[in-house]
């Protein structure tokens, strides 16, 4: 397929209600970065203790990343440690590297996993992982769903400081 037709293939429409399983959240992340890309959302904020159950190391999610890195764009990491991030998504680690200027990678090891929103959060579409263990949560665009866990990330981000460095400097 060229450029055009792929242009003009409709993406599936995301979520709304609820999620249950691994498969299902890893395929909603995909959607939800490939309809990022093509509705040019300009800021996601991303919340999960590590991410190491994310797809991110995927080449179709490094992909719609790559297609949704534009000038005027924000992404806003926030994790207990990325140290499983590190060890498990090399693609997503050599992207971050590339864009390191639209992407901010905050820390906050004070707050426990359990309290520590597992999310996506963008101006129209938002999920949240409620139960972790079963990989269950909801996902939707409804506003008071987004204001909550905008407020709620707010929170933990004031409360995080600068982790995940794009480059390490050795010496």
């Amino acid at each position: 397929m060229d450029a055009e037709s792929l242009s003009d293939t409709p993406l599936p429409s995301l979520l709304q209600g609820r999620f249950s399983g691994p498969a299902e959240f890893a395929e909603m992340i995909r959607m939800a970065f490939a309809t990022a890309a093509a509705q040019g959302w300009r800021e996601i904020i991303l919340s999960d203790s590590s991410f190491e159950d994310w797809p991110l190391g995927e080449r179709v999610v490094a992909q719609s990343l790559n297609d949704w890195s534009k000038s005027g764009r924000k992404l806003t990491m926030l994790a207990r440690s990325y140290d499983e991030l590190l060890r498990r998504h090399a693609r997503f680690v050599t992207w971050r590297r590339t864009w390191a200027h639209i992407v901010e990678c905050r820390g906050n090891t004070s707050i426990s996993a359990d309290d520590l929103p597992s999310a996506l959060w963008s101006p129209s579409w938002v999920f949240q992982r409620l139960d972790l263990e079963r990989c269950a949560g909801v996902a939707g665009p409804e506003a008071a769903r987004r204001v909550v866990l905008k407020e709620r990330l707010d929170e933990c981000l004031r409360r995080s400081s600068p982790a995940f460095p794009a480059t390490t400097l050795g010496i």
